[in-house]
C-alpha cells in the first residue's frame, strides 16, 4: 500500500462533493509528473484530500479504488485517471500553514513542489499528519 496526497479547488470539487458522492473518478490531471504518480496508485492505496485555494489544508481521506486507466472524457492514452471513495473526514484539518511552521516537514513534497496536484505521501509523513489531525486511524 502507498500514500498520497491530492489537491483539489474546493469551488471546483471538495470534499464534502466526495462524502456526497462516495466514489469519484479523479480527473483533469495534466501535469506530467502528477500523472506519472496516478499511474503508479494501485487499490487501496490511500489518499489525503488537500484543499487548495484560501482553505489551503488537508481536510479527508479517501481510498483508491481502482487501478489508473485512460480518461473516459478525452481521447488521449497519456492521461489517465483513478477512481476514489470517501473514508473520512479529519476531525482537525492540517493547515498548510501549520505544516510550514513545523521543522518535520521540511522535505515534504507539498512544500518542495508547491504546484503538483498529486504527490507521494511517504509512511512517516503520513502518520505524522495523521497525529497532527488528531485523526484515530
Amino acid at each position: 500500500m502507498a500514500y498520497w496526497l491530492m489537491k483539489t479547488e474546493p469551488d471546483e470539487y471538495s470534499y464534502t462533493d466526495l462524502e456526497q458522492e462516495g466514489t469519484t473518478v479523479w480527473n483533469g490531471v495534466k501535469n506530467a509528473l502528477a500523472l506519472k504518480h496516478l499511474r503508479n496508485m494501485s487499490s487501496g492505496d490511500l489518499v489525503f484530500i488537500y484543499h487548495t485555494g484560501k482553505q489551503r489544508q488537508i481536510i479527508g481521506l479517501a481510498e483508491v479504488v481502482s487501478q489508473p486507466y485512460p480518461d473516459p472524457a478525452l481521447n488521449d492514452s497519456k492521461r489517465v485517471v483513478v477512481d476514489i471513495r470517501v473514508i473520512k473526514r479529519i476531525s482537525q484539518p492540517l493547515t498548510l500553514k501549520k505544516i510550514k511552521e513545523s521543522n518535520l516537514f521540511k522535505d515534504f513534497d507539498l512544500l518542495r513542489l508547491p504546484r503538483l496536484s498529486v504527490l507521494p505521501v511517504s509512511e512517516s509523513y503520513w502518520d505524522l499528519i495523521l497525529k497532527l489531525a488528531k485523526t484515530n486511524n
